[in-house]
């Protein structure tokens, strides 16, 4: 049986593809050149977003695996399909470039004609910030965010957000890490207590010696974060499991440990780069409509500059860069556990 032929314009639909471009000026009989402009970038986004999401996916599956095997290829995987998001969302922030080829007066020639249509019903986005670990509470304007949803998409944002996300995924990961609590590396030192652990204690001795007078407060930070003392804060990462991250971010030069250091370095990236992405959305959007209203009825800049500084998600990664102190002075492991963490480990 012989393979029927692919075709290039069939294979990717293009049909389907370059004539999805339903300007609402056609409609209305209105001259708004840029109006193709502004619906092809936001149809690219989109396409970009459902590759987002198809590697995320995948991320998530992998990770979800009660173990993941340091000798096989799983963890590689997962830091390369990282890697490509974070290339994507490059270029979903350097697109905006294009965007602002287009003049206020250019957009005001369509931009009633949108409503109340809004970037602000994307659900993809709001699916990928879920997926990541954006809580609803952490989210900035609560339930408005899903108001000018129709409810069948509303309950479907909904429910991604009730499945664990890859920052869940991250805390149960990391604090499988065996090495702090193996009895053969340690010796019959007490394991169970950060302040008697031999690794944890000298590392809190010399980390306090590094401060300055100025930073003897980071040692609340300290006992809080990794110590899990005193701590009212709300945690995604759990104090056993920031502990097994800087442990990583301290010793990275051990080969067991480059990958898990190259996925939270990525995870650092992908927030920063959707950080990035809001702001030049925010400048972006004074520019063209300075402080006028969305066409969704938001607040605009105001909204998006508020979503901007609360919407991190792997933020507790980032606040252990504070806890490091320089490589001179790390304490020295036990040699089991140099082996343990070498190619012959």
């Amino acid at each position: 049986m012989s393979k029927k032929e692919v075709y290039y314009k069939d294979y990717l639909q293009l049909d389907k593809i370059l004539n999805a471009q339903d300007l609402e000026s056609d409609k209305a009989g209105v001259d708004a050149h840029d109006e193709m402009l502004f619906v092809i970038i936001h149809q690219a986004y989109e396409l970009w977003f459902k590759q987002i999401h198809y590697e995320l996916d995948s991320i998530v599956d992998l990770m979800s695996k009660p173990t993941i095997n340091d000798n096989d290829q799983t963890l590689q995987v997962v830091v390369h399909r990282s890697r490509r998001i974070i290339e994507i969302l490059k270029l979903l922030v350097d697109q905006i470039n294009v965007m602002e080829t287009m003049t206020s007066l250019d957009f005001l020639d369509f931009r009633d004609l949108l409503r109340p249509a809004s970037g602000f019903q994307s659900i993809q986005w709001k699916e990928l910030e879920a997926k990541l670990g954006l809580l609803f509470e952490e989210r900035h304007g609560k339930e408005y965010y899903v108001s000018q949803l129709r409810p069948e998409d509303r309950d479907h944002v909904k429910g991604v957000e009730r499945t664990a996300s890859l920052l869940d995924l991250l805390n149960q990961w990391l604090e499988r890490m065996p090495y702090f609590e193996d009895g053969k590396l340690w010796g019959d030192a007490d394991l169970t207590d950060i302040d008697s652990h031999p690794f944890w204690s000298n590392y809190r001795t010399k980390y306090e010696n590094s401060l300055l007078e100025i930073e003897k407060g980071n040692l609340k930070m300290f006992d809080s974060v990794l110590g899990g003392k005193d701590d009212d804060t709300k945690r995604r990462l759990s104090a056993k499991a920031c502990r097994s991250a800087l442990f990583i971010y301290l010793y990275r030069g051990y080969p067991l440990l480059h990958l898990p250091y190259e996925l939270m370095v990525s995870l650092l990236e992908i927030d920063e780069l959707m950080a990035s992405w809001r702001m030049r959305h925010v400048n972006m959007v004074f520019r063209i409509i300075g402080g006028r209203v969305g066409t969704g009825n938001s607040t605009g800049r105001g909204y998006l500059k508020a979503a901007l500084d609360k919407h991190y998600v792997f933020s507790e990664l980032a606040i252990l860069n504070g806890l490091m102190m320089p490589r001179k002075d790390l304490p020295e492991l036990p040699k089991s556990l140099e082996i343990a963490l070498g190619f012959m480990g």
